[in-house]
């Protein structure tokens, strides 16, 4: 007789008085994991960045009290202290508080920050992991970010640095990358291709492989590959824009989509 299975029983309680920083993914709803959705399902006021897939938030009650705070680059965003206002708030009145992300909280989420803000006002805060657009878009094109042969680490780094930052050193970023043997992750990094694409070809070839890939996971989702010495043409050319993750480094030769015309954007179907 086979044994009964083993159930597992989670131990993460969402309870009134409390936050929690949900990673909603990528885009792909079914890219959630299962935590997240009972964190969704337990939630009685869910603040909602602009990037979460509206398919996400069936998990959500019927009574629960829906907050858009949109952060997306080059909008209009709701300001981060009055977002960590309405989280301390709703908490205090004793609700189920879900801070919806695209991606994961602790990845370029400002996940980090809110958590400071939360324990310093007292409040219980937990974080629920979601998987980054980084990974998930050039996965989709069934490709890794490390590789033996290619790739002996991989570096998520944002093109978008904060007001009064001066922002990545790229040409020291592309002699560590070369040397090392890493594989660049950009994050929000459209607007200042122009500069990146300059500062990378310090110290790296301009031959070195690239793809771009625009609303990774999604239905509308269209990429690109490339070269670092046509990162800006192709940009241009193919009419991509954010959000989009560029990835930069050998591992891009995994991509089947190298055998065809350099730069050729194709668009995936659901």
């Amino acid at each position: 007789m086979n044994a009964p299975a083993t159930v597992i029983t989670s131990q993460t309680r969402f309870n009134p008085g409390t936050v929690t920083l949900v990673g909603a993914g990528p885009g792909d709803p079914e890219l959630l994991t299962l935590k997240a959705a009972r964190a969704i399902a337990a939630a009685t006021v869910l603040l909602v960045d602009d990037l979460v897939s509206d398919a996400v938030l069936v998990h959500a009650q019927a009574s629960a009290r829906i907050v858009h705070v949109g952060k997306r680059g080059g909008c209009k965003s709701t300001p981060q202290a009055f977002i960590e206002k309405l989280m301390i708030m709703a908490a205090r009145e004793g609700e189920v508080v879900v801070r919806l992300k695209g991606g994961d909280p602790f990845i370029f989420g400002r996940g980090g920050e809110e958590v400071e803000h939360l324990r310093a006002a007292g409040i219980e805060v937990q974080v629920l992991n979601g998987i980054t657009a980084g990974l998930a878009g050039l996965t989709s094109l069934g490709a890794p970010l490390t590789h033996r042969d290619h790739a002996h680490g991989v570096v998520f780094i944002t093109g978008h640095a904060k007001p009064g930052d001066s922002g990545t050193d790229w040409q020291a970023l592309a002699a560590t990358a070369r040397d090392a043997r890493l594989t660049l992750v950009i994050y929000m990094g459209v607007s200042s291709a122009a500069q990146i694409q300059a500062d990378l070809l310090t110290g790296l070839p301009a031959s070195t492989p690239l793809a771009i890939i625009q609303h990774a996971s999604l239905p509308q989702q269209r990429h690109a590959v490339t070269t670092l010495g046509d990162l800006t043409t192709t940009l241009a050319r193919e009419g991509l824009g954010s959000p989009s993750v560029i990835v930069v480094g050998d591992v891009v030769h995994g991509v089947a989509a190298l055998a065809q015309p350099v730069a050729r954007a194709q668009r995936f179907a659901a």
